[in-house]
């Protein structure tokens, strides 16, 4: 700011004139402090307008809108992400699923994906891991179900369920099982022999209303390095076959057994369950043969 001050005028001298005094007495800012506030201004309105511009530019980039951002859009009840996906690091959500009339994908680079259930705490609950050569699943029970509801599939530290109407094993070696199996029916598929077999051990067969074992199309073998026993609590054993066979019977009485049409042979019973042959009469010879008892 300039102010020109003139000295007062002597006296008796004839001075300026006033109004010419007030046109000298200017009050404002002149020469490069002007130039200075000026570019100033300009600068500021520079650096107005780039601000301007780029947060133009950001909007129009991230697809910026009331609802969200990009593909990503916020209601008040969910988090909507149309097309590919990419997190860096874990998701957290109570449910994920996808559009209708579309599959969901989720892949990882990282060879693996992991999903986890966890408490309050943070403590896992149950987790899922898919790798590049297994699956891993921790939890109290696993269950596999179909849409409607029902069960196919369900393990737990107890039993294991197979819910689904048949199962069925094509293993050229079958099926091993350290302990018991429980079942309604066990078949072999056409054109194939159905074997039970307990390498070391004895094979057990027990059902509280009867134990059946058909053969439609094919003959029906135990064998045993040891005894084979059938046993009835309460009924009888039905062999119920064209012809049944016991080609090794021991026989009791004199001379060797001949062929079917020379001799004919009685089946004898002993107290203890054990068969033998004795030689047919006119009356029953069993208890005549009964020593080898």
């Amino acid at each position: 700011m300039v102010l020109q001050q003139y000295p007062p005028p002597a006296e008796g001298a004839e001075g300026p004139d006033t109004e010419e005094q007030n046109d000298d007495h200017r009050l404002g800012i002149y020469g490069w402090r002007k130039r200075c506030l000026y570019l100033l201004v300009l600068l500021l309105l520079s650096t107005l307008l780039v601000n301007i511009a780029l947060t133009i530019w950001i909007l129009r980039v991230t697809c910026l809108n009331t609802e969200g951002m990009g593909q990503l859009r916020i209601t008040s009840d969910r988090v909507r992400l149309d097309g590919v996906s990419e997190f860096l690091f874990s998701l957290y959500a109570q449910e994920i699923h996808s559009k209708q009339d579309t599959s969901l994908l989720i892949h990882s680079e990282s060879q693996n994906v992991t999903l986890q259930a966890c408490n309050g705490k943070g403590g896992v609950l149950g987790s899922l891991n898919l790798g590049p050569q297994s699956m891993e699943s921790v939890g109290q029970h696993f269950e596999v179900m179909t849409s409607t509801g029902k069960l196919l599939f369900s393990a737990g530290t107890e039993q294991v369920v197979v819910g689904a109407d048949k199962l069925t094993i094509t293993g050229s070696d079958g099926a091993q099982c350290e302990h018991s199996i429980e079942t309604s029916l066990v078949r072999a598929e056409h054109s194939m022999d159905l074997r039970l077999e307990a390498p070391t051990r004895s094979l057990h067969l027990d059902a509280p209303k009867g134990v059946h074992i058909k053969a439609v199309s094919g003959s029906g073998q135990a064998v045993s390095s040891m005894d084979i026993s059938l046993l009835s609590m309460d009924g009888v054993l039905i062999l119920d076959a064209e012809r049944v066979q016991l080609p090794k019977l021991p026989l009791s009485g004199e001379g060797e057994k001949g062929s079917p049409g020379e001799q004919l042979y009685e089946v004898c019973v002993c107290p203890d369950g054990r068969l033998y042959l004795s030689k047919a009469g006119h009356t029953s010879t069993c208890h005549d043969n009964s020593h080898n008892c």
